[in-house]
């Protein structure tokens, strides 16, 4: 690999047997120059990507980015992979590390980040929230800057968002976006707010996560019997009519389309959840 451009420390364009790259590992820039030779014991990672835009863009964010903050969003990243056991694409090493850059400027101005995700992030995606608090500690002691529980979850949700191979499936936002309307809907159908650090709500929103995602990625048996779907819908009718209305409404704003089967689950589910809070089914 012969350089043909110089990012920064740590990262270079490369011309591998004609084929252009972009390579990153510790100090790989250290004592070269244009047409020196790459040393391969101190290659970490290697980018070929095909859309020219994102490319010329990483380019970009790695020339002028704090190189600091570049290696902690390295560092997060590789963590996650080792955490989760997958191999991200390359996009998440553009959208974190542009994302991260933008909020430590945003929290070094003193502006207040705040996610309102949070719960339904916390509650979703355990692990990769997990994730966002190993990259506060990290954030913490190598840029000596604090981020605030809100910044975690939105690491979370980039984290989530590869892990999903970005756009395989809803995104994190997108579906946690769902989630949180719907348990909002649900509130008005029990005509209670629910707490958000509860019991019934973790429980709910376990059961929602199930009902929505096995559709998604088409787990066996997440279709219901017909007849199963139509006693449900006559044991439940008053139930099951608000949650056809409150499944119109996030249909209409987020473009997800729900099955019958999922509307009679979460029929139940918020008939359990009636029946727990001490309210009359009948």
């Amino acid at each position: 690999m012969k350089i043909k451009k110089i990012l920064n420390n740590n990262a270079v364009v490369v011309d591998d047997q004609g084929q252009e790259k972009i390579v990153m590992g510790g100090g790989i820039s250290f004592e070269k120059g244009k047409n020196d030779i790459v040393d391969p014991q101190r290659i970490e990672k290697v980018f070929i990507l095909e859309d020219q835009e994102r490319y010329g863009y990483l380019q970009e964010m790695l020339q002028k980015l704090p190189e600091e903050e570049i290696a902690v969003s390295e560092s997060i990243i590789s963590y996650a992979e080792q955490e989760l056991q997958v191999s991200f694409n390359e996009h998440i090493h553009i959208a974190l590390t542009d994302h991260l850059s933008f909020a430590l400027e945003r929290l070094r101005s003193g502006m207040v980040i705040h996610n309102t995700l949070l719960e339904e992030i916390r509650l979703l995606y355990p692990a990769e929230f997990q994730i966002g608090l190993h990259a506060r500690q990290l954030i913490s002691r190598r840029l000596q800057i604090d981020i605030p529980e809100d910044e975690v979850g939105y690491i979370a949700m980039h984290i989530h968002t590869a892990r999903m191979n970005a756009g395989a499936q809803a995104t994190a936002a997108g579906m946690a976006a769902i989630m949180k309307d719907i348990v909002e809907e649900i509130e008005d159908v029990i005509d209670q707010p629910l707490d958000r650090r509860s019991s019934a709500y973790e429980r709910l929103m376990s059961q929602l996560k199930s009902i929505l995602q096995d559709h998604q990625q088409d787990q066996p048996g997440s279709e219901l019997d017909p007849e199963i779907i139509r006693i449900a819908i006559e044991r439940y009718s008053p139930i099951y009519e608000q949650v056809e209305e409150m499944s119109a409404q996030i249909e209409d704003e987020y473009g997800y389309v729900f099955t019958e089967s999922q509307r009679v689950l979460i029929a139940i589910e918020v008939n359990r959840l009636l029946e727990r809070l001490g309210h009359s089914t009948r």
